[in-house]
């Protein structure tokens, strides 16, 4: 069995009610070659599917694609996680989907996503945590900084929805607080861009 030997900088944004723009808004600054690997986790519908896919991909040059599984992280590609699913990191850097219970009443849960990431990447990683209205975000945030990764939060004050982002603030370790038009900036400078 081959074993990576270096994994790629991972950046893993989550997001729910007003989640989306600022993820349109920063795509279009992100810097290429991008020596990262970006995944994105939205609360959302099954049916925005194939949607969301179209929308983030008009925004960017860097392919984006549904995750799969047992897929393994690149640099240069951003994954969705898809609807109805939490999205898993394991510890070899590849991705698997799980249908288990909702976590904070959401599949994908943004908490499972970084929790995962934090166990596999340690300070190898960000995590930025958008908008939204419900709690989902903040006990992974406490994971990625036990684990010695950055932890980033969408500034409340320009959030469609501000509770996710002030719950987070309020209770977990955050390392930065960022208005949207700074954060392609910021993460091109964690992948080291």
């Amino acid at each position: 069995m081959l074993l990576m030997t270096t994994a790629p900088y991972l950046i893993v944004i989550g997001g729910s009610a007003g989640g989306l723009q600022p993820i349109l808004t920063l795509l279009p600054g992100l810097n290429t070659p991008l020596n990262a690997a970006i995944i994105i986790v939205l609360h959302r519908q099954n049916h925005y599917e194939s949607v969301l896919t179209e929308l983030l991909s008009a925004r960017t040059n860097f392919p984006v694609r549904e995750a799969a599984e047992k897929e393994p992280l690149e640099s240069g590609i951003i994954y969705i996680a898809p609807a109805d699913y939490h999205l898993l990191v394991e510890s070899d850097h590849t991705l698997s989907l799980d249908d288990s219970e909702k976590v904070n009443f959401s599949r994908p849960s943004i908490d499972v996503t970084f929790s995962s990431a934090a166990l596999a990447y340690g300070s190898n990683m960000t995590a930025l945590l958008l908008s939204g209205a419900n709690t989902d975000g903040t006990e992974g945030l406490i994971d990625v900084h036990e684990a010695g990764g950055t932890t980033a939060v969408q500034d409340p004050a320009t959030a469609d929805v501000d509770y996710m982002p002030r719950q987070a603030i309020q209770l977990a370790p955050v390392d930065i607080i960022l208005p949207p038009h700074e954060m392609a900036l910021f993460i091109n400078e964690m992948a080291g861009v």
